[in-house]
């Protein structure tokens, strides 16, 4: 019997959902072997896609990966940005290996590459998009399950799901309603219950939308007190009491010890005495030599300065 979920069938809801996130749009082309599952077409050229093959298609999609003993022989790819975070989660939530970005050639036929890989189902989001793994998968004869627009090509195709995969609301709400069914198939999710996993959480998000979503969960720090500053109001009379003025000045500088003066004599490059006559110094006394007698020395006399007075020339005035 149909599980109830709000006065609906679990058919009913799912189709009210798939209306919401635009499954039912397709394309204003149709491929010939598209035909069967559009329902008609708009004023506008688009093509309506009926939600109810959908709905049988996405069961019968679900009892081929429940037939899969071991969920990691299950590959589950997409090469385009809006599929790629559904991709992983479809993979988180059933067990399945996720394949999200360019696809290697060679990854289902060549036995020499790291990357090798003989699944025994493959799962795609796009078939134009996603060639080359649905050729190698042709050449493995590995079945395959794609969803396609009404525009997709059929060719090697298993099993195709009709509904429209280039919006990201619509590649999120499909892999999310597959992995419930595979989930309630499993039996996982017991029966006449809801799964407590959110569909947004297959919505593809942008870069700069991930970051605001990550600042405002951030934890913000809360103070539980408010800091006060003290009160320093004191009357007129108090404060020559309360404060002493040495508080309020810098601390005093400690005595710096005096040095003691040394006399001119003290002094070893010390000038001698100054000549009373002119400006020339003196000359200062040799200091005695170990080994002869400084008495022998003869003394300098100084040198005479110089003066207006007694200055004579050198020259004398011609005779004539």
């Amino acid at each position: 019997m149909a599980q109830k979920t709000g006065g609906l069938s679990q058919k009913e809801a799912d189709i009210q959902m798939m209306l919401a996130a635009d499954v039912h749009l397709g394309t204003k082309n149709c491929d010939f072997q598209m035909e069967r599952y559009v329902y008609k077409r708009r004023s506008d050229g688009i093509f309506i896609i009926n939600l109810g093959k959908t709905w049988e298609k996405l069961q019968l999609a679900a009892r081929v990966i429940v037939a899969i003993e071991n969920p990691q022989d299950i590959i589950v790819q997409s090469a385009r940005p809006y599929g790629q975070r559904a991709v992983l989660k479809f993979a988180q939530y059933t067990g399945a290996h996720a394949i999200a970005g360019r696809h290697t050639p060679g990854t289902f036929t060549n036995q020499m590459q790291t990357s090798f890989n003989e699944p025994r189902l493959l799962i795609l989001t796009d078939p134009r998009t996603d060639h080359q793994p649905i050729r190698e998968a042709a050449l493995g004869n590995i079945p395959t399950i794609a969803f396609c627009d009404t525009d997709s090509p059929m060719k090697h195709v298993d099993i195709g799901i009709p509904a429209n995969n280039k919006g990201k609301h619509s590649i999120g709400c499909l892999f999310w309603m597959l992995a419930r069914m595979v989930l309630q198939m499993r039996g996982t999710i017991l029966p006449g219950h809801k799964w407590d996993i959110m569909v947004d959480l297959f919505f593809y998000r942008e870069a700069d939308e991930t970051k605001d979503h990550e600042e405002e969960d951030a934890p913000v720090a809360e103070y539980t007190a408010e800091y006060v500053a003290p009160s320093l109001a004191l009357p007129g009379d108090q404060w020559g009491a309360d404060i002493p003025d040495a508080q309020w000045g810098a601390p005093e500088p400690s005595a710096i010890p005096a040095v003691p003066a040394l006399a001119v004599s003290d002094w070893p490059g010390a000038a001698g005495p100054i000549a009373a006559e002119g400006w020339d110094t003196a000359p200062a006394p040799s200091p005695p030599v170990a080994g002869w007698d400084a008495s022998s020395v003869p003394s300098i006399p100084a040198a005479p300065v110089p003066g207006w007075d007694n200055a004579q020339p050198s020259w004398a005035p011609e005779a004539q």
